[in-house]
């Protein structure tokens, strides 16, 4: 078949990760007797920010046994180390004395569905909480028209009937969150929101027994809608977010045909054995790592590399499981399955690299750490010093509702899903889907930027180059032949003669011989198209495949990839940005080369690894660099995984497109340099919402405190800033 120029077999893709990561996949089948840790999941269905993730990890390392935590807050599950006498039993009843209800994940069978259903029941209380919010307000605008004794009583007893069943249903998040915590003696950011709304309903209905002038239940459901908003928002930044672990391990087939004793026998991969052989026929995944000890074929490593170029595959070629048999048929020899398959250490790299990734905390999760117990505080004091210096106790709890609904964080809690979601959503329009809620906060800290090569910063097609350096006669040869294979190369030969109005001449005896190229027999003689040393050829520096037509020397046929559109404006423009640019792919140097220059790329590597892509970007960590990876294929995804922030192209694989934090929509990388600029003005905009935020406190506490706003003048406050801040994010779109 067609080929690249150069002989020789490439290596397992994964066959050079670290020792520590392949010990990582191995240890949940280690024995107790070898001493190896055990792997856990659980999952936490309950855990939604920062604080959550801190708790749980120090509550689990504390418990003898236990070596290490990690919580995925996007999959809302945490992965324990743990000495074998551990079990999940026992660590969901430590959580559960967290206050985070846990259970046991079958790795098997993971629920896709539960962001869903988490999502949906969100949107169903938001939307019940604004439509109650704006009939409450239009039973309070004729109170506030000057309404009077039993008509004002008769509309404060019917805005009862709407506010209370409402904040009793759609406050149940906060509720529950904030129970749960009080339960695991601690303070969250839900408790001071629970108390508020609480405190609102509870003293608006002492207030409509008592026959008062004012009650507050519009405050307390327009509290609730603004935070269920902030809440679905920051949700929907991480609903779309799936495991990349998962999706590599999906590419593992579920069966191999075994062969014992002569006779072929279908088997799950369960059941092999290292010293097994199994049969890969033409078009199969491979489903072990395996040597090759007979056929001759190629294989699509694609999947595994991100080159679309097929390699030779004959005895002693090492194959790894999900690399594509392409033509002949294949005996492997089993040198690894299942957990011990490269595929697998790969995933657990993968997973690693993922749940590191998650430890990064925004800036709203930060300023909640100390935000929940001032709110209290400042409650508090409100409460005892009206009380000492009036003596009266309703004008002190009227004062401290107000203090608490005035420092409710609506706005804190709006401040970063508000910019992301408008930053998200002009992104969006120019191509570019973003998956995390802090992706654009840490694509604003950038200052390097590498790319993978093949299907990145190419269209992962291969195009002839020099089709006018042959003769007629030699193009239309060479298309007969190409007509006959379904290699890459000889179809873009085909593709790109046709276009050229030539028609193949007639070849007979057409036949493919696997993994070298086509031959057939024009005008008596033998003629062939493939690899230079099957033609005996001399290779040529770039991709080529041969042209043998018996007369003569063997002619050459170049190809390249062609340019994906846009890579010259984003290199140019992000480069325009001060961000060291890096070109790291598997292909060959001259490949590598050639493409660096093409787009002024200085810094170039060329046979990179999957390993060696990731320890590069972990070397560039080392040296304080915070680096944005581009890249499509499997080989990229450690390293899309470790990256401070990472693209992929929506053509990609998906295990890379999921384990990156934006997705290229279209096929233009041109948005990635506006996708940095726009980063940088969203951070700005999070950091002003967070300057509004602290202004409107240090205006507004302490007119409360001075007992000068009434807690219905304390909600509108409260919703004024939430409306400034969303109005302030809007300036992104």
């Amino acid at each position: 078949m067609p080929g690249v120029s150069t002989p020789g077999f490439s290596a397992c893709p994964a066959c050079a990760v670290a020792p520590a990561a392949e010990d990582l996949a191995q240890r949940a089948e280690q024995t107790a007797a070898a001493g190896a840790a055990g792997r856990l999941m659980l999952s936490l269905p309950t855990a939604h920010c920062a604080t959550c993730m801190s708790t749980v990890e120090r509550g689990l390392r504390a418990v003898p046994g236990v070596r290490d935590a990690r919580v995925n807050l996007t999959l809302k599950r945490v992965a324990v180390e743990a000495a074998p006498g551990v079990d999940a039993a026992q660590l969901i009843e430590v959580l559960a004395g967290l206050g985070y209800e846990a259970h046991e994940l079958d790795p098997g069978v993971l629920s896709a569905t539960e962001a869903d259903r988490q999502g949906r029941d969100l949107l169903m209380r938001l939307g019940v909480a604004g439509f109650a919010m704006m009939n409450v307000m239009l039973l309070s605008v004729a109170v506030w028209s000057g309404a009077e004794a039993e008509t004002r009583d008769l509309f404060h007893w019917i805005s009862a009937l709407i506010a209370l069943p409402t904040v009793a249903f759609a406050g149940q998040p906060f509720f529950r969150s904030a129970l749960a915590a009080l339960k695991a003696r601690r303070l969250g950011m839900d408790v001071p929101i629970s108390l508020a709304i609480l405190l609102a309903a509870g003293l608006s209905l002492f207030e409509t027994i008592e026959g008062g002038r004012h009650a507050y239940f519009d405050a307390a459901v327009s509290l609730t809608f603004f935070l269920l908003a902030g809440r679905y928002l920051d949700h929907r930044t991480r609903a779309v977010a799936r495991s990349a672990a998962q999706e590599l391990a999906a590419l593992e087939v579920p069966r191999a045909l075994r062969l014992r004793d002569g006779q072929e026998a279908e088997v799950p991969i369960a059941e092999l054995r290292v010293g097994d052989l199994i049969r890969l026929r033409p078009g199969g995944r491979a489903p072990a790592d395996g040597v090759v000890t007979e056929g001759a074929s190629e294989l699509d490593r694609s999947l595994l590399t991100g080159e679309s170029l097929p390699s030779q595959a004959a005895p002693g070629t090492h194959v790894s499981a999900g690399e594509v048999n392409l033509t002949g048929p294949l005996i492997l020899r089993v040198t690894a399955a299942g957990r011990d398959s490269a595929l697998y250490r790969m995933a657990d790299l993968v997973a690693v690299a993922e749940s590191a990734k998650n430890k990064y905390t925004s800036l709203a999760d930060r300023a909640a750490r100390i935000y929940a117990p001032g709110v209290h505080l400042l409650s508090l004091v409100a409460f005892l010093g009206w009380l000492w210096i009036s003596g009266d106790l309703r004008l002190a709890v009227n004062i401290a509702v107000a203090v608490l609904i005035i420092t409710c964080p609506c706005a804190l809690g709006l401040a970063v899903p508000a910019v992301v979601t408008a930053a998200s959503g002009r992104l969006f329009r120019k191509g570019l889907l973003i998956k995390d809620g802090t992706a654009l906060e840490r694509l604003a800290e950038v200052d390097a930027v590498v790319f993978d090569k093949t299907g990145t910063l190419t269209l992962g097609t291969p195009e002839p180059m020099n089709l006018g350096d042959h003769p007629t006669a030699d193009l239309q040869l060479a298309a007969a032949l190409a007509q006959g294979s379904s290699h890459p190369l000889a179809r873009a030969l085909a593709q790109r003669v046709a276009a050229r109005g030539l028609t193949p001449v007639a070849v007979t005896d057409l036949r493919e011989v696997p993994g070298y190229g086509v031959e057939g027999r024009w005008q008596g003689r033998r003629v062939r198209l493939g690899r230079a040393e099957w033609l005996q050829a001399s290779p040529e520096a770039a991709t080529a495949t041969y042209l043998d037509t018996g007369a003569g020397t063997p002619r050459a046929f170049t190809f390249t990839d062609r340019l994906r559109p846009g890579a010259e404006a984003a290199v140019r423009g992000l480069a325009a940005q001060g961000k060291a640019v890096h070109l790291i792919s598997g292909d060959s140097p001259a490949a590598v080369r050639a493409m660096a220059e093409r787009l002024g790329i200085a810094r170039w590597q060329a046979g990179a690894l999957p390993a060696d892509k990731a320890a590069r970007l972990a070397e560039m960590a080392a040296e304080g660099h915070k680096v944005l990876m581009v890249g499509d294929g499997l080989n990229d995804t450690a390293a899309l995984a470790a990256a401070h922030v990472s693209v992929s192209p929506a053509s990609a694989l998906d295990a890379a497109r999921v384990a990156s934090d934006i997705v290229l929509l279209g096929t233009d990388l041109a948005p990635l340099a506006e996708a940095a600029h726009l980063s940088r003005r969203a951070v700005r905009r999070i950091k002003e919402n967070f300057a509004i935020s602290a202004a409107y406190n240090l205006i507004a506490v302490p007119i409360a405190l001075m007992g000068l706003a009434t807690p219905l003048a304390a909600a509108l406050a409260m919703s004024a800033s939430s409306i400034t801040v969303s109005l302030n994010a809007l300036r992104l779109r």
